[in-house]
Formats: structure tokens, C-alpha cells, sequence
């Protein structure tokens, strides 16, 4: 296996400033990378002998809504010469795109096309960037903080329509009264066995008796 931190130099060196950070845990190599320079990123990742990460595994979304730049895209190749892993990163926002890596790795192509349906992570020179999980006019994107947990519309089947229909979420009560004493949402009853743990041990009473 390569050593890490011999990788993590020889990148950085080679890359110069295109590389902003870097770092080593759980045995992988993650750096980050100026956003505008991805593509070169990959490409010298592939060819370079030292490097010769030409299998590419994935690529998601993170989302850190706090942040000016709330998204990660996370890149992560495969050396199966040096039997390495890396982990790239670059970070934008909600409308800067970011280059599409499908000219390095045409497998990218699907990878992104998910990030852009469930977060919104714009790629440029995409050449097919539509949905690819939700349906088309679905509104919004389903893995960001900020979505809703019950989503903006409820879609069912209409008997009398014959046909499926998308209706805006109705929420037929504010809050929810738990009932505790349900088997479901736990118990105040004490359980066979349960009753030793609040008492004396068994034979107690009856030991200082005698």
C-alpha cells in the first residue's frame, strides 16, 4: 500500500495551489481543491504513475446550510495498482456550478445528475443535467437541511381520475399526543424479572429471619 503521506506530498507539490487543504484519517487521503481546477485535479490523478487512480467510485453532496458555501461535492477514487484510495472535495454554493468530471470519468455522468436532484449542486458542461431519482417536476431538493421532513406535496392514486395526482401536503394535526402507555412507545408496566432490581435479593427477609 502507498505510503499516505508520500501521496499527500507528491500531490500537493504537483498540483501547487490548486490544492487548499489536505489531510490523513482512518488510512484515506482527503484533499481539497479549488473548484475551478477539479477537472485538472482528476485528470493528473489518473495519469500520474505515482498516483494512477483511473477507477472512479463516487461522487455525492453534503450539505452545511450555515456555511456561504453550503455544499461539499465528495469525490472519491480508487489505485487498484497501488491499492489506494483518495477522497477530493471542493465546496460551492447554490448557483455556482461546478465543472463536470464526465471528461475525465464518463461515469460521473449519473453521480452528478443525483447530486443536482437531491441537492441542487449545479454542474457545468453537464450534458444531460435532469433528475434522475425524483420525478421531473418535482419541487425542490429532498437531501438539503432545509426540506421539509414531510415534502411540499403527497402524491395518490384517484379512482375516479383513473390516474395518479399530486396534491399539497395536509397536516391534519399540528402536534402528535403520544400514548405512552402503548407497547409501542413504551411502558410503566414492570416486566416478569423486572420487580428483582428495585428490591432486596430473593431469600433476604427469610436469611435474617433465621
Amino acid at each position: 500500500m502507498t505510503d499516505l503521506q508520500a501521496l499527500s506530498d507528491h500531490v500537493a507539490g504537483a498540483l501547487g495551489d490548486a490544492v487548499t487543504g489536505r489531510a490523513i484519517s482512518f488510512g484515506e487521503l482527503t484533499i481539497v481543491v479549488e473548484r475551478s481546477r477539479i477537472v485538472d485535479v482528476l485528470a493528473f490523478l489518473r495519469e500520474d504513475p505515482a498516483c494512477r487512480f483511473i477507477s472512479f467510485i463516487d461522487l455525492c453532496g453534503v450539505d452545511y446550510p450555515g456555511r456561504e458555501k453550503r455544499f461539499d461535492v465528495v469525490y472519491h477514487l480508487l489505485s487498484p495498482r497501488h491499492n489506494t484510495r483518495i477522497r477530493i472535495k471542493v465546496e460551492t454554493d447554490e448557483t455556482t456550478p461546478v465543472p463536470s468530471a464526465i471528461p475525465v470519468f464518463p461515469s460521473a455522468n449519473w453521480f452528478e445528475r443525483e447530486a443536482y436532484d437531491l441537492y441542487g449542486i449545479l454542474f457545468a458542461n453537464h450534458p444531460d443535467l435532469r433528475r434522475i431519482l425524483t420525478d421531473y417536476g418535482f419541487d425542490g431538493h429532498p437531501l438539503r437541511k432545509d426540506f421539509p421532513l414531510t415534502g411540499f406535496v403527497e402524491v395518490r392514486y384517484d379512482d375516479q381520475q383513473k390516474r395518479v395526482v399530486y396534491e399539497r401536503v395536509k397536516l391534519q394535526q399540528e402536534f402528535r399526543n403520544f400514548d405512552f402507555l402503548s407497547p409501542w412507545e413504551g411502558t410503566d408496566y414492570v416486566l416478569p424479572g423486572d420487580e428483582k432490581a428495585a428490591g432486596s435479593p430473593p431469600g433476604a427477609s427469610a436469611a435474617k429471619a433465621t
